[in-house]
């Protein structure tokens, strides 16, 4: 599917409410629940802001590649986001905070739409994908301690079935099934490509 006129209305009403933040396992739990540490017994909460940048050329998906000296998924394309401080008063603000920041986005120009359904990683995270609208007069400004690159991705690429490979790894003697994109020197894979591909599932039941 392509976004067509007004898609960015019509987003919110395939993502889950901001009112609520989604409760449960995630989705993918039950397949990674041997692999994850302490049987997946205490996720750490992690927001990240999937933002929808509304550029005169089109909408576009905010991404960056982290620092490979980062000790989680060092160089590795991600969405902004991170860990949930003290001070947030739920998953969005957080993300909005991380948002902030990574790559210089400010909250005045994000509006947040939803959630996407929790996703766990290999790692031990329990991920709040928040979804927002983006002005398209942010500019980025990055914070070279954690991200390395600041690009972006035109949504009705990622929203093409056809443009998604599957691959099967070998992970400490089970077989796991991956996702990716590959987007001009690009490899968008593992948790980032899997949320991406539960977006525009949640987009296709939703119209």
């Amino acid at each position: 599917m392509s976004p067509g006129p007004n898609f960015l209305a019509r987003v919110a009403l395939a993502l889950l409410p901001l009112s609520s933040p989604p409760t449960g396992p995630a989705w993918n739990h039950a397949e990674l629940v041997e692999l994850l540490p302490n049987q997946g017994r205490s996720m750490r909460p992690a927001p990240v802001l999937v933002g929808l940048v509304e550029r005169r050329h089109g909408v576009q998906v905010l991404l960056t590649r982290r620092t490979e000296a980062l000790r989680n998924h060092g160089g590795q394309v991600s969405f902004p986001g991170g860990m949930i401080e003290a001070g947030d008063a739920d998953p969005v603000a957080a993300a909005l905070r991380e948002a902030c920041e990574e790559v210089g986005l400010p909250s005045a120009l994000a509006q947040p739409q939803g959630y996407l359904d929790p996703f766990a990683t290999i790692t031990g995270f329990h991920v709040f994908p928040v979804v927002a609208r983006v002005d398209g007069e942010f500019a980025a400004v990055r914070d070279p301690a954690e991200v390395e690159e600041v690009f972006e991705v035109p949504l009705d690429f990622l929203l093409d079935p056809a443009q998604v490979r599957h691959l099967e790894v070998d992970y400490r003697g089970r077989k796991r099934r991956l996702v990716e994109f590959r987007y001009q020197n690009y490899r968008i894979w593992g948790a980032t490509a899997a949320m991406l591909v539960n977006f525009r599932e949640r987009l296709e039941r939703a119209t």
